[in-house]
């Protein structure tokens, strides 16, 4: 499979990146690893985490990396696969938080948890907005000089802020984020598009997209109110029950007809049509949704199809 390089780095990733928040959720340690097992052995080698996943469930997090972590030591393969994790966001324990003292804390935690003596992308999970900017930049600079993280990316921060960073990191000769992780889909567009897409290009940023396929509603399962009760992520789509949402799906069942695949792969596919954009962030919990991952790098849309989607998401 033709691997990406992420911009500014030595890394290569197969496009698609696998989101490790179902890890210690909505699957057990045992069914993450055969998950985990598939994933890479259909050539993808790009794992995305936080070190509070899933606190949701347990108040604290790190369930997530500790499965990954122990997969990783099991299967010896470390060195095969680029690792992502993140730092700030809140918990039971603590709210959002890129001080210098949480972040050289919380990465130490991470490494251990994930069985590694190295993060090869480690992300601004959630902006404070409070830590000075120059204060964050330094943290990262310590563990990046003492080799526990290889680059720094960003995920939910103010364009002000995004823009703020480069400028102090540039002045200070601090690291700078080589990747923007944004919320974006074919029916989450606006903020990236208008806001963040410009700084993409100013920064030369990789984009790794979350929520591909808003939290599910594009694989098409979620089609009424009575669809909401099929998984625990379900009441997370009601907003998305409403006409444009569901003239989204129609087009998604012609196209994926059309091409004999599925509607999550299409709505894969036409996130890789876009330049901008390396890997969508995508999760799967069995292997016939593995399998509509695995399809959409090889689906290549019209631009008859692109421009439809285009039209029904606006």
């Amino acid at each position: 499979m033709e691997k990406r390089k992420i911009k500014n780095t030595d890394l290569s990733v197969a496009p698609v990146n696998f989101g490790g928040n179902v890890f210690g959720w909505t699957l057990d340690e045992k069914q993450s690893f055969e998950i985990l097992d598939q994933f890479t052995d259909g050539g993808f080698n790009f794992i995305d985490t936080a070190d509070t996943y899933s606190w949701w469930v347990n108040g604290k997090g790190g369930q997530s990396e500790e499965i990954i972590g122990k997969w990783m030591k099991k299967r010896n393969n470390r060195n095969e696969l680029v690792i992502a994790t993140k730092v700030g966001s809140e918990t039971k324990e603590h709210g959002f938080d890129i001080s210098k003292k949480h972040i050289l804390k919380s990465v130490d935690e991470s490494l251990s948890r994930l069985n590694t003596n190295h993060i090869d992308l480690y992300y601004t999970h959630f902006d404070d907005n409070k830590t000075p900017v120059e204060e964050t930049l330094e943290a990262y600079a310590e563990i990046v000089k003492a080799g526990k993280v290889r680059y720094i990316a960003a995920s939910n921060v103010s364009p002000e802020r995004l823009k703020e960073s480069f400028e102090i990191a540039e002045k200070n000769n601090f690291p700078k984020y080589v990747a923007l992780q944004p919320h974006y889909n074919l029916l989450e567009r606006e903020k990236f598009e208008t806001q963040y897409a410009d700084l993409v290009r100013e920064y030369d940023l990789s984009v790794f997209t979350y929520w591909s396929l808003a939290a599910g509603f594009l694989t098409g399962k979620y089609r009424n109110e009575d669809d909401l009760n099929k998984s625990a992520r379900g009441e997370g789509v009601r907003k998305y029950l409403d006409e444009k949402g569901l003239n989204v799906l129609k087009v998604l069942d012609e196209i994926s007809a059309k091409y004999e695949t599925t509607q999550a792969s299409v709505a894969l596919a036409w996130l890789l049509a876009n330049p901008l954009v390396t890997a969508p962030i995508v999760s799967a919990t069995n292997k016939s949704q593995l399998q509509t991952l695995f399809a959409a790098p090889e689906l290549q849309l019209s631009s008859d199809d692109i421009k439809l989607l285009n039209k029904v998401s606006e």
